[in-house]
């Protein structure tokens, strides 16, 4: 099995820790993590997580600010299995560079019909962040 930069290796297991640095105020309430948090970028089509593992919380914020917050709030983490991703029928991967960046991909692409395209993305995403986690900075 192929090592990564990081000194991760290449394929993600289900069991492992994910992360979704949350940035927007629209990704969360008090406690619950929003479908907002998990919907991809319309850019490239793919949602940025970080294997997170079971490292210690510190740790976590350090990748956050280091390589997500630039210059927004970290709000806090909406942490997930790669299997409850793969149970959304889409696919996480990893996607180094930064250390430890992942892409969750496969989203329901619809260059005809975008309100179907976005029900679609949608109701996927609330099946990933309905079993996310959601951590507090």
């Amino acid at each position: 099995m192929a090592i990564l930069p990081s000194g991760l290796e290449e394929i993600i297991a289900d069991d492992e820790d994910l992360a979704r640095y949350l940035t927007s105020s629209s990704q969360f309430s008090t406690a619950v993590v929003k479908p907002a948090a998990f919907l991809p970028n319309p850019k490239d089509r793919e949602t940025s997580v970080f294997r997170h593992e079971s490292e210690p919380r510190d740790r976590l914020w350090a990748i956050g600010i280091e390589h997500v917050a630039g210059g927004r709030t970290l709000h806090g983490a909406a942490i997930c299995k790669a299997h409850r991703i793969r149970a959304a029928q889409l696919e996480v991967t990893a996607a180094e560079p930064p250390p430890r960046h992942a892409a969750i991909r496969g989203w329901p692409f619809s260059e005809t019909d975008p309100e179907l395209q976005k029900a679609k993305q949608k109701e996927l995403a609330l099946m990933i962040s309905s079993k996310a986690e959601m951590v507090r900075r």
